[in-house]
């Protein structure tokens, strides 16, 4: 019997499938999936997939096809040299960071929102927000706010900003994503209680999280979606052309073709209207420090070999 299932994780070529009001435990047919032979990662939390079942009572099936993805979200694997997907088919991407250990790192949100599908939503949460907020990390949320990114400000500890947070992912698929130790599982274990993620200790040394998610998951609290992923500690950019990375940069899209050369990448070029705007204030210095920074590790690694879809 064939049918139509959704991926809620995948471990070492055993994944766990939501087909209908069941939960099937599958591999893929052939260990290899049609189309995605190169891929570290063929399936990710929330893929759609096909499988044939091993009978109606045995709980147990064979995936052997992956259906067309409609948002989705990558990050490049150093270790195997490749593009890893994170989760696929949200609605929702919602960037956790938080105020302070580890303390809010604006260029890593920068780039989590560089390499986001623009196909879906996307929402900046920083946490622990019951300590004091800083005053340059209140600039920067403004900044985001002005270019149109929609922002929250919470404490799983405290309970601020949870029925906000809460009305915001209600009835989407929504992908959690940040460094190690911002809180995500702890958000989702106030916002869902009874599910009661994993939830891991701060690196006093070096201020940053100690990973507890171990692999990205798709949970359901009716007919809510939460893909709870593991901390990362950087982002590599991978993908995109050194021209395209400005169209990635909101306040720089209204300026593209107003400089002297029409292929200006805004770096030492004269009479460039992006330096001009950033000399005038009307783009955040260090926004543009970020562009600068993604832009040279473009050109210095020259990544373009692979985009994901």
């Amino acid at each position: 019997m064939i049918v139509e299932g959704r991926i809620l994780w995948g471990i070492n070529n055993i994944y766990s499938v939501k087909c209908g009001n069941k939960t099937l435990e599958c591999r893929i047919k052939g260990k290899v999936l049609k189309n995605a032979a190169n891929e570290y990662n063929p399936l990710s939390a929330g893929d759609m997939v096909k499988v044939e079942t091993e009978g109606s009572d045995s709980g147990k099936g064979l995936i052997f096809e992956r259906l067309e993805r409609k948002t989705s979200y990558f990050r490049w694997n150093k270790k195997r040299n490749a593009p890893q997907i994170i989760a696929a088919n949200f609605d929702l991407l919602v960037v956790v960071a938080s105020v302070e250990n580890p303390p809010f790192r604006p260029r890593f949100v920068d780039r989590v929102l560089v390499m986001a599908d623009t196909a879906a939503e996307t929402l900046i949460v920083v946490n622990k927000a019951d300590n004091e907020m800083p005053v340059d990390l209140l600039a920067r949320l403004k900044n985001y706010r002005e270019l149109g990114y929609d922002c929250l400000t919470t404490s799983a500890k405290e309970g601020i900003g949870i029925d906000l947070l809460k009305n915001r992912i209600e009835g989407k698929t929504s992908v959690f994503f940040g460094q190690s130790g911002v809180g995500k599982s702890s958000l989702l274990n106030v916002l869902f209680p009874g599910i009661e993620l994993k939830v891991g200790e701060i690196s006093v040394k070096y201020k940053r999280g100690r990973h507890t998610t171990n692999f990205a998951q798709l949970i359901y609290s009716g007919e809510t979606g939460i893909v709870d992923t593991p901390g990362v500690r950087e982002i590599e950019i991978f993908g995109i052309d050194p021209g395209e990375l400005q169209f990635r940069f909101p306040e720089m899209v209204p300026l593209i073709g107003k400089c002297r050369y029409p292929s200006c990448l805004h770096m030492e070029e004269p009479r460039c209207s992006v330096k001009k705007a950033v000399e005038t204030g009307n783009i955040h210095r260090d926004r543009y420090e970020s562009y600068m920074r993604i832009l040279k590790g473009i050109l210095e690694n020259g990544q373009k070999n692979y985009t994901a879809s």
